[in-house]
């Protein structure tokens, strides 16, 4: 670098809680884009009289996927916009757990792991800390 270049700006300490609830909420927009992709394929090589309705589910739920996932990325880069839409997506795994839990069987399983990961996300995303980094005032 010569005298004239600027330092490149030092990336904020981005604290555990918000790697977690980062992390979370990006799993959650990945599971909800690959069940679309794979609702998309199934719709295309199978009965052809639900095509329709299984391209568009698949096309809905890879839609719905694509914002935790960017959620996620903003969270990563310190953007204080990904922290709503994240609480927002793993709130909704809630009441999507607390559905599957009445299936039982096997379901119950995955609804105590939905449950937990939503949670988890939740008090992640809503620690002081992260609080503290993301409505930092700007210099």
């Amino acid at each position: 670098m010569t005298a004239e270049t600027p330092a490149p700006a030092a990336a904020p300490d981005r604290p555990a809680p918000l790697l977690v609830g980062a992390g979370i909420t990006a799993l959650e927009g990945a599971a909800l884009a690959g069940w679309g992709v794979y609702d998309l394929v199934a719709g295309l090589l199978g009965d052809s009289a639900a095509l329709g309705r299984s391209e568009a589910g698949g096309l809905v739920l890879l839609l719905m996927g694509l914002l935790p996932l960017l959620a996620g990325r903003a969270l990563l880069r310190g953007r204080r916009w990904g922290r709503s839409p994240a609480v927002l997506t793993n709130s909704i795994c809630l009441p999507v757990a607390y559905y599957m839990g009445q299936t039982g069987g096997v379901m119950v399983g995955a609804a105590v792991a939905v449950a937990v990961l939503g949670l988890a996300g939740i008090v992640a995303l809503l620690n002081p800390k992260v609080t503290a980094l993301l409505y930092r005032p700007e210099a």
